[in-house]
């Protein structure tokens, strides 16, 4: 495919990318009502509009989940530094808001981290910590409303 016109958005912070670990490439065609499939063949999935007929999932269950993944390995990697076990059946339940305000379309999302066994001050570290690291806590910076529940 020929790029004859490209439109870029650079952002400061990631200015200090030297080396990519991964680049998921993924195809989608239809939209919200479409399908959406991996290069390496691993996804390939129909996607729906949100609470339509289809049977599909749609982009903000998609991002709740890629965020729900990537936080739990930032605080798995943030733990060990701070020297707390995580427990076993630790869980983040993500819930991201589609909606409208004035100028358009906007998202909002809710992390619920479920961290049990763990003393308050100690959930609240490995979580702080996993928000200033996770790639998708940095993305979303500024950029939307985002809550972050802790529960022990």
């Amino acid at each position: 495919m020929e790029n004859q016109n490209v439109i870029s958005s650079r952002n400061a912070a990631n200015a200090g990318i030297s080396k990519v670990l991964y680049t998921g490439k993924l195809h989608v065609t239809g939209g919200r009502e479409g399908n959406a499939s991996s290069s390496d063949g691993r996804l390939n999935i129909t996607l729906s509009t949100p609470g339509g007929p289809g049977a599909g999932t749609n982009p903000e269950q998609l991002f709740a989940a890629g965020w729900s993944a990537c936080f739990i390995g930032a605080m798995k990697h943030n733990a060990s530094g701070l020297k707390i076990a995580l427990p076993a059946n630790l869980a983040v339940d993500t819930e991201v808001d589609l909606g409208t305000g004035d100028g358009g379309f906007y998202l909002q999302a809710r992390l619920n981290v479920s961290l049990p066994g763990l003393t308050p001050d100690e959930a609240r570290a490995v979580v702080s910590a996993a928000h200033e690291t996770c790639p998708y806590s940095k993305a979303t910076r500024g950029n939307i409303n985002v809550d972050i529940n802790v529960t022990v």
